[in-house]
């Protein structure tokens, strides 16, 4: 326990120091100008998928690479292999970032709006692109037990957007945020890749496409990417959902929104670095083994957050909204979010475990099934029982994702052998 809880602090931190660069960019436009941030949030609406879609894919790499461990140099043609998936996987985020502005325009946006996104959208592109070619090297790095370089690739991504974005956007608005966000992305992949390169001894090169290990790869990184994809979707049906109460109580779900991500860090940053320990177990008793104390960790984990939001919420809401109404109704439903919270930590773990068996396409499925339930039933939710109703549901289908994807994890578990992993 104490070995995974090392391991995931340096990934929390990670994880930590992105929200927090997140915060101050948010920060910086909205003191720039109101149709700024608007334009902003806009473009948000597409990019946070499509980068989660790209992180999620790469992420698929661990089961793959973890198995080299003590040798990492053997980890190089699966490497090079990835890096064509990667790009892929990239070019079709970075052509919906481009799409943008043409389907706002189509959707209604305000052309004020829209214009004002200027160069934006190519230069966020161009980042996801970027973030591909690198080929995953932070995935890589945490498969192959480097958790510490990866805070420092973080570090240096967090660093170069908060001083680029106080320099540039009081200057060029959203051309200058563009700029900042792929000076950041370059920052961190350059970070990222001298680590790996120091860890494998060697560059990582490259070679032509072999396209049967990519089929391999893209089996378990693709589906990984759609679970993102369809948990963005399904929340986003609650998000309008919530829109259809009173404008308090929308406000008040955005907050408790914001405050999920939160606490969920520390149980991601758990379940992350439990992935590379299950894909490198010798047998079914030990891949269980890790997975319990996994699950033990991250619920804990989340639970200790939700209690200092609990024990503070008084002084940490006020600071997400002034208003009286969107403060009592953070408040009200909390313990529902902490709920939420908590079961969605114990299966995120099932989750990974999953990816570690290489059985992605199980946890698609799941999602496919607790998140459609969820955009069936969140408006008739929302307009009968309000922001706690939509809790509610989130906690049931969480709950829902535990049961599916616990039983997907011991099925597979008793199927499939330490030497079919590696």
């Amino acid at each position: 326990m104490i070995a995974l809880l090392r391991a995931a602090v340096p990934l929390f931190l990670s994880m930590a120091s992105g929200m927090v660069g997140s915060l101050v960019v948010a920060g910086v436009l909205g003191r720039h100008a109101t149709v700024t941030l608007a334009a902003f949030a806009v473009m948000t609406a597409v990019l946070t998928p499509a980068a989660g879609a790209v992180a999620g894919a790469l992420r698929g790499l661990m089961p793959f690479v973890a198995p080299h461990k003590d040798e990492p140099v053997r980890a190089l043609p699966v490497l090079r292999d990835a890096r064509w998936l990667a790009l892929l996987v990239g070019l079709a985020g970075a052509l919906a970032v481009l799409a943008v502005p043409p389907v706002g325009r189509l959707a209604g946006v305000p052309g004020a709006v829209v214009d004002e996104l200027g160069l934006l959208p190519y230069l966020l592109a161009l980042d996801l692109l970027v973030i591909a070619a690198n080929g995953g090297a932070n995935t890589v790095l945490i498969a192959l037990g480097r958790n510490r370089q990866v805070l420092w690739s973080s570090l240096a991504n967090t660093s170069v957007v908060i001083t680029l974005s106080v320099l540039l956007v009081p200057r060029w608005g959203l051309d200058g945020m563009g700029v900042a966000w792929l000076g950041a992305g370059l920052a961190g992949v350059l970070v990222s890749e001298t680590c790996l390169r120091r860890v494998l001894g060697r560059p990582v090169g490259h070679a032509r496409p072999r396209w049967k290990e990519i089929a391999g790869l893209a089996r378990v990184s693709l589906p990984l990417a759609g679970t993102v994809l369809v948990k963005f979707g399904g929340l986003g049906v609650a998000t309008f959902a919530a829109a259809l109460t009173t404008v308090a109580e929308a406000a008040a779900h955005s907050v408790l929104g914001t405050l999920t991500g939160f606490t969920f860090l520390a149980s991601l940053a758990v379940a992350q670095a439990a992935l590379p320990e299950m894909a490198r177990a010798g047998g079914v008793a030990e891949l269980r083994r890790v997975a319990r104390t996994a699950a033990l960790l991250a619920v804990a984990a989340s639970s200790l957050g939700g209690l200092a939001l609990l024990l503070a919420g008084d002084v940490l809401v006020p600071l997400f909204s002034a208003d009286p109404a969107v403060q009592a109704g953070v408040l009200a439903v909390v313990p529902l979010m902490l709920l939420a919270s908590t079961i969605d930590a114990a299966q995120a773990v099932q989750g990974f475990g999953l990816v570690a068996l290489k059985r992605s396409g199980a946890s698609l499925r799941y999602f496919a099934a607790g998140y459609g339930l969820l955009a069936l039933a969140a408006v008739p939710v929302a307009r009968t029982w309000g922001i706690a109703g939509l809790w509610t549901a989130l906690a049931a289908v969480n709950l829902l994702l535990l049961v599916l994807q616990g039983t997907g994890f011991r099925r597979y578990s008793a199927w499939v052998s330490a030497e079919e992993r590696a």
